[in-house]
This record gives C-alpha cells, sequence and structure tokens, in this order.
C-alpha cells in the first residue's frame, strides 16, 4: 500500500480576523460574522505535503502479559505494520490510578506524548462484567480532552476492538465507541470482537487462523484507509463555530476592560 505525498490547507476565509461583536439582530446576521458569504470546496483541497507512514497508537486493556486484549493488539500491530503504518503500543504497567496531582508521572508524559504523536488509534479492551475493563479506561482518562490551545485526540481516527472469554458481545465496542466521539476522534464503522478469545491465539500470542482475523485485518485496513484520508485535512475538523464564537465574545470582553482602564 503506498501513500501519496498529501497536504493540509485551512481555507483562506477561515483565517480571516473575526469581529468582536456579537450583537447583531438576527441569527442570520451573527453566522454570517462567522462564514463566508460562499466559501469555495476548491480552498479545502490539501496543500501540505505529507509522505510519511501513518502513525497509529495502540491501546490495551489487562496487565498479564499473554491476556487476549495483548495478543489481538499485537496482532494488529503485526498486521498495520506489513500495511505500512508505524505503529507504537503502550504498556499500561505502572501507569498511576487516575489522580490529577500525578500528571508528572513519567508513565502519564509517555503516555500523553504517543497520543499528541499519533495520527490514527486502535484500542482493543476485555470485557470484564458486560463492560470495558478499569485497566483501560484508567488510560483514556489520563488522557486530556484539552492541552493549552490544542485537542490531543480531536479529528485523530480510532478502530475499535474487544476481546471476551464467553460468548459473543459488543457492549465493550460499543462503549468504546461512545468514549471515543466524546473526545471527537473518528471512529471507523468496521469493528472487532472475539468471543472465546483464549481459543483463538497460539502459545506465542499470534492469532489463529479464523474469520475473526479476518475480521482484524478488515479493521486494520479500514483505519489505514481512513486515517490516509482524513490527516491531511485534520485541522479542518478541530474548526467548531461555537468555539470561535466564544474566542469573539473573549476578545470583546478583553477589549472593554482595556477601554475602561485607559479611560481611568
Amino acid at each position: 500500500m503506498r501513500f501519496h505525498a498529501l497536504e493540509v490547507r485551512s481555507p483562506s476565509w477561515s483565517n480571516q480576523p473575526r469581529p468582536a461583536t456579537l450583537n447583531s439582530s438576527s441569527l442570520v446576521d451573527e453566522l454570517m460574522a462567522f462564514y463566508p458569504p460562499a466559501p469555495s470546496f476548491e480552498e479545502f483541497q490539501p496543500v501540505q505535503a505529507i509522505s510519511h507512514r501513518p502513525r497509529i497508537l495502540a491501546l490495551y486493556g489487562s496487565l498479564r502479559a499473554n491476556s487476549c486484549s495483548r495478543c489481538l493488539t499485537l496482532e494488529a500491530q503485526r498486521i498495520l505494520e506489513a500495511m505500512g503504518a508505524e505503529v507504537k503500543v503502550f504498556d499500561p504497567h505502572d501507569l498511576p490510578p487516575f489522580d490529577s496531582e500525578l500528571s508528572d508521572h513519567p508513565k502519564v508524559k509517555e503516555l500523553r506524548k504517543l497520543v499528541a504523536w499519533s495520527e490514527g488509534q486502535f484500542w482493543c479492551s476485555p470485557e470484564l462484567h458486560g463492560n470495558l475493563s478499569g485497566v483501560f479506561k484508567n488510560q483514556i482518562d489520563w488522557i486530556p480532552l484539552e492541552s493549552g490551545a490544542s485537542r490531543p485526540t480531536q479529528g485523530k481516527t480510532l478502530a475499535l476492538a474487544q476481546v471476551s472469554g464467553g460468548s459473543q458481545s459488543f457492549n465493550t465496542v460499543n462503549s468504546l465507541r461512545i468514549l471515543g466521539r466524546w473526545m471527537r476522534m473518528i471512529c471507523i464503522p468496521n469493528q472487532s470482537s472475539v468471543p472465546r478469545s483464549t481459543a483463538e491465539f497460539n502459545e506465542d500470542c499470534t492469532m489463529k487462523d479464523s474469520s475473526y482475523r479476518e475480521r482484524l485485518i478488515d479493521v486494520c485496513e479500514e483505519l489505514i484507509r481512513f486515517t490516509v484520508l482524513i490527516r491531511p485535512n485534520q485541522r479542518q475538523l478541530v474548526d467548531r463555530f461555537s468555539e470561535r464564537r466564544e474566542t469573539a465574545q473573549m476578545l470583546e470582553q478583553r477589549m472593554g476592560i482595556a477601554a475602561i482602564t485607559e479611560k481611568s
């Protein structure tokens, strides 16, 4: 699979100064203050070259060395790398339970650095008591929705998988999908759910040939395709009307305070 050079550019109108005054008499007037009359779709064409391999971060939800969630994640890593991606797997060992006062912990910094590096992610959790594991959720809790002016996960692609010891279930991938959407990630349509997972792996943690492995390959392929398509235009996905409006209101307030200060 080849990845052609692509570029990203924000539309010229999105870089224009936004008016600070929002006291318009109608919703249409207010919207027009933030949008041009007729934006050209040509302005959305990618222009900045992106030729490096897709960067995928993989997370799993167990501490056991031969856990099925780890084995499935390592299998996904092998598949994604064979398709041309650069994959890094985070080891959840020694990651402390979420506590904002521990933000300087080395494992927390490692996780957040990998999140910032990634262009797409692969999540896999075991299903425990009908839902994702605490080990996995703890990793998600440590990923901030906002970090200064940036949003570490917004606009990045996401593939979901689960393993379970019993019969087929989709509770965990459904919960993971909710988390991904809340983090403003682009969840791909396909997903992997492996029931009776202990029977699906070899002693060396590789996955046996089966329809479940074929589905995993489908998921990995779809993640690669979505990542390559979306990453050159990721900046288009982090520009929101409500946030521009809030920024303008804050600017208006600061200007008002400055004017009062000058008069005094």
